[in-house]
């Protein structure tokens, strides 16, 4: 798939390639897989040359954590890596702790390792007296920190297992509030990597709880200029700048009406004889900032041709096009 001269530092961290193995379509969350599938697309990924295997508990209930421990038994290949994630509420310093050290060990038992290279916060960040809109606000706590609670009790528990080499690095999930999250990415406390919406609606679908705009390319570009690595999410909007949706989701899901948002580019694709899904992937990987894609194959035949047509990148003129289009959020 990719050489050595191909791929980018993530950040300050280590060189990554181009492509990222996501959890979520191996553990079933972007449609249906089998278990032996889903272990011979993480091999298959290996051998192709990606070095990056990005899962989380809750992707599958440990799914996507367990898929990957089958199939590399503990033995990573020299210079791949693999990063998790857990979600955290706004709660005391030693509740964190706690709890990070329970979803750390519970990891590591699924994937069969004894350190995670990249561990990630997927709560959003928030100021401290800031509510989310109607029903959201009435368990936000339980899903949410707030920015002291950040500073006070996620970055200490996070620097704790870190020094005892539970965890190699950590970042966050910049899928929250814009503001919060750039200004986290310029503070003193600052992760090592971000995970960022990029796609060419710059739509974050049903993950979006706030009614600001997005601002995907802002935290993007605010992200590059801290020295911060950035790992691009949904390049094809869960399914929405696909040919079709894979899964039955109501009219009025976000992703859906995103699928109906994005007919122009399924013409625009046709008129070129492309897959959108793989222009999709190719157009992400062309922004600006964007250290590696995350993708949510689910089985060997997505994962190959998302690998072929990376290896296949866009005009300037084709990337003109699409952006012609108009279907930028923000």
């Amino acid at each position: 798939m990719t050489t050595s001269a191909t791929h980018k530092l993530l950040g300050a961290l280590w060189p990554v390639s181009p492509l990222t193995l996501g959890g979520g379509g191996i553990a079933g969350i972007w449609g249906e897989t089998t278990r032996q599938e889903a272990v011979k697309t993480v091999q298959t990924a290996v051998e192709e040359g990606i070095n990056l295997i990005d899962v989380a508990p809750m992707y599958g209930r440990g799914e996507a954590e367990s898929v990957v421990g089958e199939a590399l038994q503990g033995r990573m290949p020299e210079g791949t890596h693999v990063t998790s994630k857990i979600l955290l509420g706004t709660q005391s310093s030693s509740e964190t702790l706690a709890k990070v050290r329970r979803s750390i060990g519970r990891s590591l038992d699924a994937l069969k390792l004894d350190r995670i290279d990249l561990f990630f916060l997927h709560s959003n960040i928030i100021p401290d007296n800031y509510q989310f809109p109607g029903n959201l606000a009435e368990d936000q706590h339980r899903w949410s920190v707030t920015e002291a609670c950040f500073y006070e009790a996620v970055v200490p528990a996070f620097e704790t297992i870190q020094r005892e080499g539970l965890i190699g690095a950590w970042g966050i999930t910049g899928t929250g509030l814009p503001s919060t999250i750039m200004d986290v990415l310029k503070g003193e406390a600052k992760p090592q990597a971000v995970q960022v919406i990029a796609n060419l609606l710059d739509s974050p679908g049903a993950i979006k709880r706030f009614p600001e705009a997005a601002q995907p390319r802002n935290i993007i570009r605010t992200a590059t200029e801290a020295g911060v690595g950035v790992l691009g999410i949904r390049a094809v909007q869960a399914g929405a700048l696909t040919q079709a949706i894979d899964r039955a989701l109501p009219e009025d899901h976000p992703e859906e009406l995103d699928y109906h948002r994005a007919a122009p580019f399924r013409a625009l694709c046709e008129t070129w004889n492309l897959d959108p899904a793989d222009v999709a992937h190719q157009y992400a990987l062309a922004m600006d900032g964007i250290d590696t894609v995350i993708l949510g194959v689910k089985n060997r035949e997505e994962l190959l041709n998302t690998i072929q047509a990376a290896n296949q990148p866009l005009t300037a003129a084709q990337i003109e096009a699409i952006d012609a289009l108009g279907l930028r959020l923000s």
